[in-house]
């Protein structure tokens, strides 16, 4: 037997992906934090904080799971690009995204037996050139709201990439290998 998991994420794509691992969380909590970056945070510090505050949220409301929380943070340079609330802001993340290499990073913590254990994961990502007309058509599908950097690797943004170097999963929401092996140093054995 293994610990009883908690997803600390509402992301359906992290959930999906951890059904491709053949894991199911024994249950799925949201957790509700203030996801502004502080003052000169750098993007993989910011990813971070709130992967742990996330975690650190939800084991209070859940103190006998494992509770795993992540966040993903596509960052130009030092720059965190926001999870696009509409149409405008994909349209802007992807005109700044034109192009240009970026990176994501994601990172998990997972809370257990009074300790926060946690990995971050980077990922660089390159765009081709977007004309005027791919950028407008990608913001109108609507794809890219509510995601970092207001776009969605796994769909038709897909098309945008022109170079990729280390886990897709990453970019996806959730980088699944380093996912499963911090959950096993925690005793959650995936068979």
């Amino acid at each position: 037997m293994h610990p009883r998991l908690v997803l600390a994420s509402a992301s359906p794509r992290r959930r999906e992906l951890l059904a491709q691992a053949a894991i199911v969380p024994d249950k799925i909590v949201p957790a509700h934090v203030d996801e502004q970056p502080q003052a000169k945070e750098l993007p993989r510090d910011h990813a971070i904080r709130l992967a742990i505050a996330k975690a650190m949220a939800v084991s209070r409301l859940e103190p006998d799971a494992l509770v795993l929380g992540a966040d993903t943070v596509v960052a130009c340079g030092r720059r965190i690009l926001p999870r696009a609330q509409n149409e405008d802001d994909v349209g802007r993340c992807l005109t700044l995204l034109s192009g240009r290499r970026h990176m994501v990073f994601t990172a998990i913590a997972v809370f257990v037996d009074e300790k926060i254990r946690k990995r971050v994961v980077a990922t660089r990502v390159g765009f081709k050139r977007l004309t005027a007309k791919e950028i407008d058509g990608y913001a109108e599908s609507g794809e890219g709201v509510g995601k970092a950097g207001g776009y969605a690797v796994q769909g038709r943004a897909g098309a945008f990439v022109s170079f990729l170097n280390g886990s897709y999963t990453n970019v996806v929401g959730l980088p699944l290998m380093e996912t499963l092996a911090l959950l096993k140093t925690c005793g959650y054995v995936i068979e």
